[in-house]
């Protein structure tokens, strides 16, 4: 038997003025999800915990078959891994965003620097999505400014970097810059114990970046600067069961974001890799669906495909954007998939499960995640399970009656069980 998890990050959504009160899934053109869910069993899953942050990390655990409640440690470990940084008993690992803040407002000679700093927005928390070398360049820079015995930068990809703190601090709050933008940073500034060596760092970072030539010729090419680090995530590296010992899968992950790459690696999951798969719109959506036909034809027989693109539009309020990512998705990926693990049915005789759902909303209106319950749909060649919905979209989905409250087990409930335990 074949299982094959297909996740569109962030892909659920509110109803949307532009789209008549429609949401994106319900305008998309998706003819594969559509009849996964007519000729599957459909429903709603709550992904996120309560009482937990409706992100990324915590969701995609659950899907992956964690509890989160039980696993969780952090977002930034699990990317750490995802980047092959190494981390030791007692270090402590936080994300580091490359942010543009909006320039001061106030003049030097009326406020001190934090107070200036303070009453700066949030514009971006990907700096117009700066490339990958860049980005390094930059943070060569910054560890030349900060590292030292106990703590050093690592470049990731994009926008996205590591900080590694030995013996450091996790009982600080820090925020995630997404959940703020547009907003003045003032109030989402690091506190809490530890929270002053954060700070400093970040305050010192808009000194220098902004004369950086990378972020120079950014400018001359109306490309929002790096002029800012913001740091968050922070967390110890979790420890995971393996999926082959739980469940006995021979799995791979396909994923441009080391935090799904970081989750995969620590259930035991090959990674690999797709030239082209940026975390965005203009990822490699057929490199994608080919990567991981190749692992099924190897052996595999369990594939968690991650595509963020619809994430990254939601976070950026980019309503045709978001809408054209989930038709992509169900072109360039579901319909090459489905159809070779058809085409091997028929030929060799074994069974598939195709699970296609979002780790979270990502709600174009409010531009950050929420911990509503999402929509799925599973297709099983074998017609175990059979709970149709009238389309994919969140409407059709809830109307089926059927919730899972708790996300982890919808793993278990799809390779053992069924959705009618």
């Amino acid at each position: 038997m074949k299982h094959v998890i297909i996740l569109g990050d962030g892909m659920a959504d509110l109803p949307v003025a532009q789209l008549q009160q429609r949401t994106p899934l319900a305008v998309a053109d998706k003819p594969n999800m559509d009849r996964i869910a007519t000729e599957g069993h459909a429903g709603m899953v709550r992904t996120v915990p309560p009482g937990m942050d409706a992100g990324s990390d915590t969701a995609n655990m659950a899907v992956m078959g964690y509890d989160p409640a039980c696993y969780y440690t952090g977002r930034s470990p699990l990317e750490a891994i995802g980047m092959a940084v190494k981390m030791a008993a007692g270090d402590v690992s936080f994300r580091c965003n490359m942010v543009t803040l909006s320039d001061e407002t106030v003049a030097p000679a009326v406020q001190r620097e934090e107070s200036r700093f303070a009453a700066r927005c949030m514009l971006d928390y990907s700096a117009d999505e700066i490339g990958s070398d860049e980005a390094a360049r930059l943070i060569d820079t910054v560890n030349g400014h900060f590292a030292a015995a106990d703590l050093r930068f690592y470049p990731g990809k994009s926008y996205r970097h590591c900080l590694i703190w030995q013996q450091g601090e996790t009982a600080m709050t820090l925020t995630p810059p997404h959940d703020i933008l547009t907003r003045v940073i003032g109030p989402y500034l690091p506190s809490g114990t530890g929270a002053e060596r954060i700070l400093s760092i970040m305050l010192a970072s808009a000194r220098f970046l902004p004369q950086h030539p990378v972020n120079q010729a950014r400018l001359q090419r109306n490309l929002r600067p790096a002029n800012a680090l913001w740091i968050w995530g922070q967390g110890t590296r979790p420890q995971l069961p393996d999926l082959s010992g739980l469940y006995h899968l021979r799995g791979s992950v396909i994923s441009a974001v080391d935090l799904v790459r970081g989750i995969g690696i620590c259930a035991g999951l090959k990674v690999v890799d797709v030239p082209g798969a940026t975390g965005n719109i203009h990822t490699n959506f057929t490199g994608k669906a080919q990567a991981a036909i190749a692992e099924l034809a190897r052996g595999q027989n369990y594939v968690y495909l991650h595509i963020e693109a619809p994430d990254e539009c939601g976070h950026r309020a980019e309503v045709e954007n978001k809408v054209r990512a989930i038709e992509l998705i169900d072109e360039k990926i579901i319909g090459p998939v489905w159809s070779y693990l058809e085409a091997q049915r028929l030929a060799t005789g074994e069974d598939y499960r195709l699970l296609v759902l979002p780790d979270h909303p990502t709600p174009l209106s409010l531009r950050t995640h929420t911990g509503d319950p999402v929509p799925f749909a599973c297709y099983s060649s074998d017609g175990r399970d059979h709970c149709p919905a009238a389309a994919y979209d969140e409407i059709n989905c809830a109307r089926t009656g059927y919730l899972l409250e708790t996300g982890h087990e919808l793993l278990p409930r799809m390779i053992e069980t069924g959705f009618g335990a």
